[in-house]
């Protein structure tokens, strides 16, 4: 299975990406699963799940280096995504946290930069960051994560503001919140949602609704947990260290919940009634 045969979702300039690819949240922390971790990366790149989302606050710069040396001669193949923590997301300290993390990363630029959350730092600097990151050609699009509604109407205001291509949040069926405003404010303006934790990190999977559903599809849990939010239209990136868990989370590409399946899972885990705060992992 390649790249092109993948499902994908649209960033808002029209350039489609891997609507199923990879988050790196806890890797490269232990040496002992380095190099399965390694060859989970590679093994998704493989399969079409070619964006691969990391943060220069994951293992404080270690699973950047892990994903520099997983891609290492597959740098063209990939949709690669990081994140700048809020304390260092002025304009200056931006760019040099980009700068960082590039030089982890071993690439000359990054497909997608994010602010990883709001900080102190006014959005008007952040802003002012990635638009000299983006003159200077070390990242290629800008966006944001953990933001809400609120959020990305002021960040929207300002002058630039409406190019964000991303935010970045959690969302998974225990975690629907979004579904009252911030999904339909993000489908109007254009801007692309991405699901962080798309399993819950794993919780998920006990639930009996879930593998009941499963059942009736011959699918694993995981694999309907993640073919919902890609049925949302909502891009995800789920974290495994493990070739078998990559594979199976490949599976939610090839599974179509039908009616019955997505009302049964309305029913066990229910839509907001009401606006609801944005929650963060």
């Amino acid at each position: 299975m390649t790249a092109e045969s993948a499902g994908t979702i649209a960033l808002p300039d029209g350039e489609r990406i891997a609507a199923l690819g990879q988050g790196t949240w806890y890797l490269g922390e232990d040496p002992a699963r380095r190099e399965q971790e390694i060859a989970a990366l590679r093994l998704g790149v493989d399969l079409g799940m070619t964006v691969v989302d990391t943060a220069e606050m994951y293992g404080d710069g270690a699973a950047e280096e892990l994903v520099g040396e997983a891609l290492r001669g597959r740098r063209e193949e990939v949709f690669l995504v990081s994140k700048v923590l809020p304390h260092h997301a002025d304009r200056k300290g931006t760019v040099a946290a980009c700068e960082d993390s590039l030089r982890r990363l071993r690439t000359e630029r990054l497909d997608l930069y994010l602010l990883h959350w709001r900080g102190r730092w006014p959005l008007e600097e952040t802003l002012a960051g990635f638009t000299d990151l983006m003159e200077a050609g070390k990242i290629r699009h800008w966006g944001v994560s953990n933001l809400d509604v609120a959020d990305l109407v002021e960040l929207s205001a300002l002058p630039g503001g409406d190019a964000v291509a991303v935010d970045q949040v959690l969302y998974n069926l225990s975690r629907r919140g979004i579904e009252w405003d911030l999904l339909p404010w993000c489908r109007e303006a254009g801007v692309t949602v991405m699901s962080y934790s798309p399993i819950e990190q794993g919780r998920l999977l006990k639930a009996e609704a879930l593998g009941a559903v499963a059942r009736s599809l011959g699918a694993t849990p995981a694999q309907v947990a993640l073919a919902w939010v890609l049925q949302q239209g909502v891009a995800a990136i789920p974290r495994s260290g493990s070739p078998d868990h990559v594979r199976e989370n490949r599976g939610a590409l090839d599974l179509h919940l039908p009616t019955e399946a997505l009302d049964a899972l309305d029913k066990a885990f229910l839509p907001p009634r009401g606006p609801t705060p944005l929650e963060i992992l």
